[in-house]
This record gives structure tokens, sequence and C-alpha cells, in this order.
């Protein structure tokens, strides 16, 4: 993740790095919001006393939405970070590269399974 000094500024928005997932962000931002809304659901349905089991099946829908936006992004950076690392025309650089973006990706899809 980008640190907070790495964050591109105002004045930099068309020098600002292309991420993956750019060419999508509306779609994404669609998803999140839709599951912002239902989150938000599920607070309401605890506030009024709803039966468990329906909450339980809200959470669990919001859990498959999360995952749902969370491969789209590890797709994301697979093809757009890792494959643009194989074409840096620098071989030991790209070979770094590459090994620093697949474990980037791999720490990620952990991070996801626990």
């Amino acid at each position: 993740m980008d640190s907070p000094q790495d964050a591109p500024r105002a004045e930099d928005a068309e020098t600002a790095p292309q991420h993956g997932y750019t060419s999508n962000k509306d779609a994404y931002l669609r998803r999140l919001k839709r599951i912002e809304g239902q989150v938000r659901g599920i607070a309401r349905m605890v506030d009024e006393d709803k039966y468990c089991i329906d909450i339980l099946t809200q959470v669990a829908a919001v859990n498959k939405a999360l995952h749902a936006v969370s491969l789209g992004l590890v797709e994301e950076h697979i093809g757009h970070c890792v494959v643009g690392a194989a074409s840096e025309p620098d071989p030991a650089l790209r070979a770094e590269t590459i090994d620093f973006k697949v474990k980037e990706a791999t720490d990620a899809i952990g991070r996801l399974l626990r």
C-alpha cells in the first residue's frame, strides 16, 4: 500500500500512478457503497432486534460481496502490476520487481484467507 507521502497531490493528478483497478474505479466505488448500505442495514436490524438468523444471512451476503471486490482487486494487481513489472527493461530490476509484486499479491491473498 502506498505510504502517505506517496499519496498524489491535486497538482500531481496528471502524473499520478495508474493502478490496475483505475479503469474500473467507478464500478468498485459503486459496489463498496452498496456494501456500506448493507452494513448499515445490518446495524439497523440489530438495533431493531431482528431474528439472529436473518442478521447472519445479511452478514454472509456482505462477506460474499467483499470477497468479490477483493478477488477483483487481486486480479487487477496481477494483470496490471505483476505483468507491468515484466516490461521493465533492466533484466535484474525486472526480476526483482516481479518477485516483489508477486510477493505482495501472495501476502494479500494470505490476509484474505485468514
